[in-house]
């Protein structure tokens, strides 16, 4: 069995506060998520990035953890000292440890740590704990500006469960949505909120940008142009003489705010360059340098 080295799977010092540790797992949670990242062995990152997670976010199992030393290096092998493996934890990990690796089972299983501060081999029963717990969430930008309800599938010791999630106004990448007390282990849900790549927009905070390109001519000239976005389709006014790269804005475009008003929608244009002309065009574009 491989040791792991939890502290360094989420890029973390062994002395780091509980909001980095939650800081970076939700930056590492986001790259490597399935529903964003198709890249090979993404997922099991990802499997193993919220067991890192489950470990050092517990101020009980971290200090248990922390216990065995920081000789360890990680992928080295670990064997458990001899007769912790007949010691229960307390029985406060839940039934179904599916997902996990042996070391995590091995440590927080049907056998664990215990041995290693109890100082005796006797069996013995802890109370059982409140457990919060933690689930990822992706929605498209169309859920999140239409807010409502949205059904979220569990997997648990019990089997699947069905949870409605109440979308409030203000969610954006990054949000934590609290469900009291529906946690298996009595405590609450915390569910954080990621934005599904969209081919249209990108996406910051509240604030939408989007590309569009346009013929060189109609940027030298200016143009009303129909534009769709989150809201419903709009007539953009492009001004003469609009530079590659410049942006027009529209207020109130962009994806709900808290206190009901919303982000702005950016409208980023490209100047296409004609690549093949015809000697016609090609004498006008010459007849437009002479005149400067």
């Amino acid at each position: 069995m491989q040791y792991k080295d939890y502290y360094k799977i989420l890029g973390v010092s062994r002395d780091a506060k509980p909001e980095d540790i939650r800081k970076a797992y939700r930056k590492l949670a986001k790259q490597y998520h399935p529903d964003i990242n198709k890249d090979s062995g993404a997922e099991e990152k990802y499997k193993e990035i919220n067991e890192a997670y489950e470990v050092l976010k517990d101020p009980e199992k971290r200090q248990k953890y922390d216990t065995l030393g920081m000789n360890w290096q990680q992928g080295q092998d670990f064997t458990p000292p001899p007769g912790w493996q007949h010691v229960e934890f307390g029985g406060n990990m839940g039934g179904d440890m599916g997902g996990f690796s042996d070391f995590f089972q091995t440590l927080f299983g049907s056998g664990g740590l215990g041995d290693l501060f109890s100082g005796s081999r006797t069996h013995y029963q802890q109370r059982p704990m409140r457990r919060d717990s933690e689930v990822d969430l992706t929605l498209s930008l169309e859920d999140i500006f239409r807010g409502g309800t949205y059904n979220l599938v569990l997997n648990g010791s019990k089997g699947k469960r069905n949870l409605s999630v109440r979308l409030p106004k203000g969610i954006t990448e990054g949000s934590q949505i609290k469900l009291p007390g529906k946690s298996e282990g009595g405590g609450d849900i915390y569910v954080n909120i990621h934005i599904k790549p969209n081919t249209n927009f990108e996406v910051s905070q509240y604030d939408l940008t989007r590309e569009i390109r346009v013929p060189a001519w109609d940027a030298v000239l200016g143009k009303d142009i129909n534009l769709d976005t989150i809201t419903g389709s709009v007539t953009v006014k492009m001004p003469p003489g609009i530079q590659d790269g410049q942006k027009l804005r529209l207020r109130g475009k962009g994806l709900p705010k808290r206190d009901g008003t919303n982000g702005d929608l950016f409208v980023k244009i490209r100047i296409d360059i004609p690549r093949h002309l015809t000697q016609k065009q090609k004498d006008l574009w010459q007849e437009l340098a002479k005149l400067g």
